[in-house]
């Protein structure tokens, strides 16, 4: 799934506020970073409202961001632990 994102809100190092300007449907992606056992916790969270056949393909849709936040987040991770 290809999505073009507007930064709404940004608190470096402890919040990241996205919502789109282009996609399937309208979605906001909040992430949000804290202090934990001498690393970091980041939280990630998706709203969204389908609409027309995006309803439809909720379930769908809903288990394809699943996998894509899996697999950026590993990602990040690597390279992440790799610059250390």
């Amino acid at each position: 799934m290809t999505y073009t994102y507007e930064i709404r809100e940004l608190a470096p190092g402890q919040r990241l506020v996205m919502s789109t300007a282009d996609g399937p449907f309208p979605m906001e992606t909040t992430y949000e970073w804290s202090d934990e056992d001498g690393g970091t916790r980041m939280t990630l969270r998706n709203r969204g409202e389908p609409t027309g056949f995006s309803k439809v393909a909720a379930p769908v849709l809903e288990a394809a961001m699943r996998r894509a936040n899996a697999r950026d987040l590993r990602r990040l991770k690597q390279i992440l632990e790799s610059a250390e």
